[in-house]
């Protein structure tokens, strides 16, 4: 989506700047602000899953994106993490009455962000946008937390294929090769070539050695033949 920046006016930039701060510095309880200094239109958040509910121990994370006509108009509010929940569409919209018809300018968003959490302890199937959970909501509610449970093991928890947490990465950096810290390892393979080097080591010394021998002795004998000639 993009940014809205240039089309709102310079004092209504100064005060959302300003609420923003204020937030990031003191959140609300149970909720994290990440405030992006390139665009202070789109404000991202971490809601925490409330006790006592399906949500319990999950970490939703969130969106909310000023229009051209904030305050006027109301922000948008998606949620970024897969929920199962009757006020929250497929595509991750969320539908709640402070952000449509009892939409205030002098609301501001910290109380957007408590509603939306709200939300997740109260859910209202009378405006819902996924039929599925508010029907279960209305008709057997077991299944309806069993299955808003699952969702947010999968996606809220940081676990495996879980999307809150920071996936593993693999180390940085060239990998270290095989026995590269074992010094016996190490010996063992710059020996091994010396012993294909002639005079070093092995039967190719001897080899060597038993040649010069016989130089020596067949020189000692021409010497002889010599003197007796004489």
């Amino acid at each position: 989506m993009n940014s809205n920046v240039e089309n709102l006016p310079p004092q209504v930039l100064r005060l959302v700047y300003k609420e923003v701060s204020a937030l990031a510095a003191d959140p609300p309880e149970g909720i994290k602000i990440y405030p992006s200094e390139e665009d202070i239109t789109e404000l991202h958040t971490a809601i925490e899953g409330p006790e006592g509910t399906p949500f319990a121990g999950g970490v939703f994370r969130m969106r909310l994106v000023l229009g051209k006509d904030f305050p006027a108009a109301p922000p948008k509010g998606y949620f970024l993490t897969k929920i199962f929940h009757p006020n929250v569409g497929h595509k991750g919209e969320i539908c709640v009455n402070v952000l449509k018809r009892d939409w205030k300018a002098e609301l501001g968003l910290r109380h957007v962000l408590l509603t939306i959490k709200c939300l997740l302890i109260h859910p209202n199937p009378e405006s819902a946008l996924n039929e599925e959970a508010g029907r279960l909501l209305l008709e057997d509610y077991a299944e309806y937390a069993s299955r808003a449970r699952l969702l947010t093991e999968i996606h809220a928890m940081g676990g495996p294929g879980g999307t809150s947490g920071n996936p593993q990465e693999p180390a940085d950096g060239p990998q270290p090769k095989k026995h590269a810290g074992d010094p016996n390892k190490r010996t063992v393979g710059a020996a091994a070539p010396a012993s294909t080097v002639p005079g070093v080591n092995g039967t190719t010394s001897g080899g060597s050695s038993s040649s010069n021998s016989n130089v020596v002795v067949k020189k000692k004998t021409d010497k002889k033949r010599a003197l007796r000639r004489l």
